[in-house]
């Protein structure tokens, strides 16, 4: 049972009185012509005239005669003022005084419906002189203190409505993520990518290495997946006859959380028939380089103190050659004791516990990835990392992908998409008997209708997965991932 101050009581009780003189203090409908920032910017052509407002209460003063409050609405804030013999309450008669009544019934938190002329105070602020109030919702619970806000990041995640009220930044974070993913939309909607729809639940995940959350389907009587990709589907519509598809998907992973993961997330995939990785490498190039002039306003930004160009062309880093470099030999030709001894130098975790693949990709982070600071491709990744990609055309061992790193994040995850049945097949078996050995990100079984479409023929095509949520951090300059996922989950809160 929760419990409640004292405040909300007394917020209760004015609930009921509001009732019993006549007013609803849940109406129904409040009709909104102007905005704050709206009218503010537009105050030479306003004043003197009548709006129609409506926000939540922020501040409030009390002053005999006159009240000065301001309203927050989704644009800003914005005063007004209420005036004894001027303001009036909607759905009193018209003797009643307005400002009596604002002082006696409407508290912080408030949502009000304000009509009132334009005008600017003794000080210059662009105000609103209220002839008419209305309380369109009774807050019952008061906001956090207005001198600190809401500063606490767990209670910040666990109750971002409240976050969204008083921390205008955190708004700002939430618009500009929006921002971020109409421009994505529009770009690839340019290039002639249409947007598709691929299933949340699936009866067999795929298209990464990671563990799934488990459900059951009462009527199919069958185990699904929430799906921890969407690579596969959209390769099958490769298949059908599309050309050029991407999908914004919340995929989910039932893995840990920390500063760059969390279980569920916002993955955008796009593939692109009769492309390779090289054409993928330079769409986004142009894509985040041009993101970065529309959201920031330059090729230059700042992250937590780092300043980053993505200024094109970005460097490209040979993963094998700079491996080899740091190690002091081709990680290629070692076997698994040398890649563990090498792990252990230079202290990767768990590394007695990796399989080969792993031990690889983990020392590639520890020496080479996790120092990336400007926007570079990481390209030609071996093949045992890259169960899904084609081998390269040229060099032996590696296959034509990249991994676009900015601030050690990995961002983007490309190929050149392997089209082969027989060598998709064969890397698939290679997965099972991994998993055998214990790595439970491996997929259990071979996604055999996925083979079969690949048997009726995809063409020769590019394809890249972004990570949304990390790039909206880049460009918002927001230390973690729950900063700019909206409602993140949480361990239960013990009362």
């Amino acid at each position: 049972m929760r419990s409640y101050p004292e405040e909300f009581f007394i917020r209760k009780e004015k609930v009921k009185k509001l009732r019993e003189i006549g007013i609803e203090p849940y109406p129904y409908k409040f009709n909104v012509s102007h905005h704050s920032m709206e009218i503010k910017e537009n105050f030479d052509k306003l004043e003197g005239k009548d709006v129609r407002i409506a926000g939540r209460i922020i501040t409030r003063r009390i002053f005999g005669k006159l009240n000065f409050a301001h309203i927050r609405d989704e644009q800003g804030d914005i005063q007004i003022v209420t005036q004894r013999g001027v303001t009036k309450v909607a759905g009193l008669s018209r003797e009643e005084d307005g400002s009596k009544f604002f002082k006696k019934f409407v508290d912080t938190g408030d949502i009000l419906g304000v009509t009132g002329e334009v005008f600017k105070t003794k000080t210059g602020e662009i105000s609103v002189l209220a002839k008419e109030i209305q309380i369109l919702s009774k807050a019952l619970l008061p906001l956090p203190e207005k001198w600190h806000g809401l500063q606490d990041k767990e209670l910040r995640y666990r109750e971002r409505y409240v976050d969204l009220i008083v921390n205008p930044d955190s708004r700002v974070v939430f618009r500009t993520r929006v921002k971020i993913i109409n421009f994505i939309r529009n770009f690839l909607n340019s290039k002639g990518f249409l947007e598709m729809e691929t299933p949340v639940l699936q009866p067999i995940y795929g298209g990464a290495m990671a563990k799934p959350f488990e459900t059951y389907s009462n009527v199919l009587g069958t185990k699904l997946y929430l799906r921890i990709s969407n690579e596969l589907y959209l390769k099958r519509l490769l298949v059908g006859g599309f050309e050029k598809v991407y999908e914004f998907s919340k995929d989910f992973r039932n893995e840990g959380i920390d500063r760059l993961h969390y279980p569920e997330f916002t993955l955008l995939e796009a593939y692109a028939a009769y492309w390779d990785y090289n054409d993928m490498l330079n769409m986004t190039e142009e894509l985040l380089s041009s993101l970065a002039l529309e959201i920031k306003g330059s090729y230059e930004i700042e992250f937590q103190g780092e300043k980053i160009s993505f200024k094109p062309p970005f460097k490209r880093i040979d993963y094998v050659e700079s491996l080899s470099d740091h190690l002091g030999f081709n990680p290629l030709d070692a076997d698994e004791d040398k890649l563990r001894n090498a792990a252990k130098l230079h202290e990767v975790d768990k590394y007695d516990k990796l399989p080969r693949h792993k031990l690889m990709d983990k020392l590639f982070d520890k020496l080479i990835g996790d120092h990336i600071k400007d926007p570079a491709f990481v390209i030609n990744h071996p093949v045992e990392i890259s169960p899904l990609a084609k081998k390269h055309r040229q060099i032996p061992g590696v296959t034509e992908r990249f991994e676009l790193f900015i601030l050690g994040m990995e961002i983007a995850n490309a190929f050149s998409e392997l089209n082969d049945p027989i060598d998709q097949r064969e890397r698939f078996e290679k997965q099972v008997e991994l998993r055998k050995l214990g790595d439970a990100e491996i997929p259990a079984e071979i996604d055999e209708d996925f083979l079969k479409a690949l048997e009726v023929g995809m063409p020769p095509a590019g394809g890249i997965g972004y990570g949304i949520d990390r790039i909206v951090m880049l460009l918002t300059n927001q230390p973690s991932i729950r900063d700019v996922i909206l409602f993140p989950q949480l361990r239960p809160k013990k009362e």
